[in-house]
């Protein structure tokens, strides 16, 4: 299990960061050992949300910037909460609890929804930004947050086979549910706002918080390459 670090300042509190540009520059000052080391590491962002945090990560320590493609799968009525997480190569990862809610028809069917998506956000997005070689490098995985953190699993795991050879989770924002997760899969695990209680939402570390769509996340790439 890799060790998890927080800023004791901002735990357990809510609206910390004026949007994900702020809060990538936050947790790029807990990474501050790893600033100058371009031939080590390679900042990783989980699309959408999680571009301006890993572009904010990546200028602030002067290291590479790559993507990497993980899709949640929603549930149907509901999509902002996930039962699980599918990678680039078509991995399925699945919260067993939350998908007993559903029956195989429709798992099966929210998983072609979701690979469809996600393969159309790979052929947009990979045209902004060819991926990086990842073998012998530490990863630095980000997104916006770790609510049930089945989609940084997933994304940790997709690291991993794309040759890296450690991987550093950090995130603005997670749930203690979810940190303990994660932790358990990443070499390292860096939480600026780590919230415990019964409810999370990734929203409520920010107050400017909204969806990206795909065209402004390519506005960002664009902007930032």
């Amino acid at each position: 299990m890799g060790e998890i670090f927080i800023d004791r300042d901002l735990a357990e509190r809510r609206y910390v960061f004026t949007d994900r540009t702020h809060a990538g520059l936050v947790v790029a000052r807990m990474l501050a050992k790893w600033r100058g080391r371009s031939s080590d590491a390679v900042v990783l962002a989980i699309p959408a949300g999680g571009v301006p945090v890993g572009l904010a990560v990546a200028r602030a320590l002067g290291l590479p910037f790559d993507l990497l493609f993980i899709r949640k799968l929603h549930f149907p009525d509901n999509p902002e909460s996930g039962f699980g997480a599918v990678g680039e190569h078509g991995e399925v990862l699945l919260n067993e609890h939350l998908a007993r809610l559903l029956d195989k028809k429709t798992i099966e069917r929210q998983i072609a929804i979701e690979k469809e998506a996600l393969e159309i956000r790979i052929r947009r997005l990979r045209r902004l930004h060819p991926a990086l070689d990842l073998t012998g490098k530490t990863a630095i995985v980000t997104d916006d947050g770790l609510a049930s953190g089945f989609t940084m699993l997933a994304a940790v795991a997709e690291a991993r086979a794309r040759g890296a050879a450690s991987v550093i989770v950090a995130v603005p924002t997670a749930s203690h549910q979810a940190a303990e997760k994660v932790a358990k899969a990443a070499d390292a695990l860096y939480v600026a706002n780590l919230r415990s209680g019964q409810w999370f939402a990734v929203a409520e570390a920010y107050t400017g918080w909204r969806d990206l769509s795909l065209e402004e996340v390519e506005e960002i790439l664009e902007r930032g390459s």
